[in-house]
């Protein structure tokens, strides 16, 4: 059986925590860390919903912004390049 989708594994541990279980409960029962049951339950119920957050600095002040060009010239001469292929 395949892993389940990341909301509605959101999901279910938001609405065990919802049912009275502890955060410690939920946890355990999951599987996952105190921080994230914490997280999962605060983001509900400042923003009504369990969508991930953005991740990362929006893409325009990375370190690799200077190669992205150059990167992005090899992958689409050659789109089978792994993250390696490219250091090297």
């Amino acid at each position: 059986m395949g892993r389940p989708h990341p909301m509605a594994f959101r999901q279910r541990v938001v609405a065990f925590v919802e049912e009275g279980h502890s955060h410690g409960v939920a946890a355990a029962r999951f599987r996952v860390l105190v921080k994230f049951v914490n997280g999962m339950v605060i983001m509900k119920r400042e923003t009504g919903g369990l969508e991930p957050r953005t991740q990362g600095n929006g893409g325009e002040h990375g370190k690799l912004v200077s190669v992205r060009d150059w990167n992005e010239a090899r992958i689409a001469e050659k789109p089978d390049l792994t993250r390696h292929d490219l250091v090297d």
